[in-house]
């Protein structure tokens, strides 16, 4: 269900803004989105994990907050990051 350390450092390393970059709202929805599509697709399987999908709510919620903030500071910066990760909005 989780990312592993390669996967999660191949995405710092895409999405970074700057170098050593791990906190910027790019990174954090990058690995977001990621462990989100992990967690479905182990839905999919488990229909009866509730835990898991909790889990899951949080984390789409968080990612939502994420690029509300980023939308609100820098517009290009947000429809760049959607467009890459082929998110709806």
């Amino acid at each position: 269900m989780s990312i592993t350390a390669e996967r999660k450092q191949e995405l710092i390393k895409e999405y970074a803004v700057k170098e050593g970059d791990t906190g910027s709202p790019e990174v954090q929805v990058a690995v977001l989105s990621e462990r989100i599509n992990n967690l479905t697709d182990h839905l999919k399987t488990h229909a009866k994990d509730f835990h898991s999908r909790r889990g899951l709510l949080m984390m789409v919620g968080q990612r939502r907050r994420l690029l509300d903030y980023l939308k609100n500071k820098n517009q290009k910066r947000y429809q760049d990051l959607i467009k890459s990760l082929g998110l709806r909005r």
